[in-house]
């Protein structure tokens, strides 16, 4: 299916009908009874109908995804839909994804920032501009996954979504921090050494294309190059936000139900990174009941 949403939206603001656009471009009554139907119009018949109207065809519509999520996803987004299942993504997954990592924002703060673009702090004790920044970035991050769910994983991709996260913080302004791009010095996650500047390109070279050559992507697989990209830790920063970020959008790109990693289960969550090489079963545990996590707020919504 196709949706012709942007269209429509030109068509509307012209005061054209679609009469009127077919008289205007010659356009046969099968090509309009397509755009009715949401089917997909030839490249060579979106072009002229830009044209006519001043854009580009990409603006016309969009192709509908097969996943029922990622379309209710898109089109919440888009309308700017209160109380949904975009509304509750965003705030629960941005939420526990920062909180891992040490962020101080409650949940209802979390939530009051997505809401109302403001913050309230009770007592004395003053918040962490990086931990607002993170929080409204991370939102970004989950709008830019949504849009772009369905292309494959790319390392292009990849620093994006590091730079959409990390930009304006802190440690940005540092010379050698280098954000949307692979770290320039050492870092150690847990105690335990992780890939050398030098080794990171070619090892996330590596991993992608063992990735995107599995035919039929599962669960598993996400879940272990999830493992992989956080061994590696490409980043001098930010990289378990940005794993998740990914298995957020590689979930949504092959159907698959995604995981949250709740802030109070992270201990589990870490000693399953810790523990990959010799039992991938807690890892794997830990991913699945962030599923069932995920399951109970698409019921929520009836999906």
């Amino acid at each position: 299916m196709y949706s012709y949403e942007g269209l429509k939206r030109r068509m509307a603001e012209k005061r054209i009908s679609k009469t009127d656009l077919a008289h205007a471009l010659g356009m046969s009554s099968r090509t309009v009874a397509k755009i009715t139907k949401g089917e997909k119009l030839s490249p060579r018949s979106l072009q002229r109908i830009a044209d006519y109207l001043g854009c580009e065809p990409q603006d016309l519509g969009r192709e509908l995804p097969d996943n029922p999520v990622l379309q209710r996803l898109r089109e919440e987004k888009e309308a700017a839909i209160s109380g949904g299942l975009y509304h509750e993504l965003q705030i629960r997954m941005t939420y526990n994804s920062n909180h891992i990592e040490g962020s101080t924002l409650s949940e209802d703060q979390t939530r009051l920032i997505f809401e109302t673009q403001t913050l309230w702090q009770d007592g004395d004790g003053g918040i962490p501009i990086d931990d607002i920044l993170e929080t409204v970035h991370h939102f970004r991050a989950i709008d830019y996954v949504i849009d772009h769910a369905e292309q494959p994983l790319t390392e292009q991709l990849i620093k994006e979504l590091h730079y959409i996260l990390k930009h304006d913080t802190r440690g940005a302004a540092l010379s050698w921090f280098a954000v949307g791009d692979y770290k320039k010095q050492p870092n150690m996650v847990g105690g335990r050494q992780t890939a050398a500047p030098k080794e990171v390109p070619g090892r996330m070279r590596e991993l992608l294309q063992e990735y995107e050559s599995i035919p039929t992507v599962t669960i598993r697989d996400i879940i272990s190059f999830h493992a992989a990209f956080e061994r590696i830790h490409p980043f001098q920063d930010g990289n378990g936000r940005v794993g998740r970020l990914i298995a957020l959008k590689e979930c949504l790109r092959h159907n698959i139900v995604p995981f949250i990693i709740e802030d109070h289960k992270k201990m589990y969550y870490y000693r399953g990174l810790a523990e990959w090489d010799r039992e991938k079963g807690y890892l794997t545990d830990t991913c699945l009941d962030g599923q069932d996590t995920f399951r109970r707020l698409l019921e929520l919504f009836d999906l």
